[in-house]
Order: structure tokens, then sequence, then C-alpha cells
């Protein structure tokens, strides 16, 4: 069985979570990438605790393409330590995960 992932990373840009949703998808590393926002992100870097505006982008992919897909954001991502976290997907419809699974193969 494969498991089955959700991963988000979150830009400083639309154009730039379009762009990873985008290229992610077509190089078959998730089956899809949905981008949200904006958002508002508060949070601490270097001792100060700034505040901004960000897009989140979710993807949804196999725990095989997981790594992959990681190594893809990190080189393509505008940010030099990006955020990428991956949640299981405890449960869906059988055709939807099959769905992804035969979109990231």
């Amino acid at each position: 069985m494969t498991d089955f992932l959700l991963v988000l990373t979150t830009t400083d840009t639309q154009e730039a979570a379009r762009a990873l949703s985008r290229s992610a998808v077509e190089k078959s590393l998730a089956a899809s990438g949905q981008v949200t926002g904006p958002i508002e992100t508060t949070y601490r870097h270097l001792g100060d605790v700034s505040q901004g505006t960000e897009w989140q982008v979710t993807f949804r992919t196999t725990d095989d393409r997981r790594e992959a897909l990681e190594e893809h954001l990190v080189a393509h991502h505008p940010y030099d330590s990006p955020e990428v976290i991956a949640f299981a997907i405890d449960a869906g419809r059988a055709e939807y995960l099959e769905w992804i699974n035969r979109a990231t193969r």
C-alpha cells in the first residue's frame, strides 16, 4: 500500500507559489498543488518577531515521492531555508487516493 501525504510550503509571492506548484506537478512529484493566500504570518527570525504576507502551497503526493518533492521545493524556493512539512492522509476515498498514486508515476 502506498502512503499518501499533504506537503506544505509557503512563499513570499503568489507567482513563486504558482511556479512551485506547477513545476512539482509537471515533474510528477505531486498530483496537485493548491495555492492559497494571501495569509498573514507572524514569526520569529534572528531573535526578532516579525509579520508578513505569504502564500501557502499544499501538495498531494505519495510517501515514496516525498523526498524528491522536498529536494525540488528547496532547490527552486525563493527562501534560503523554506518550510517543507508533511502530514499523512489517514483516510480518503479509494478512487481519490488512486488518482494521487497514478498522477505521481
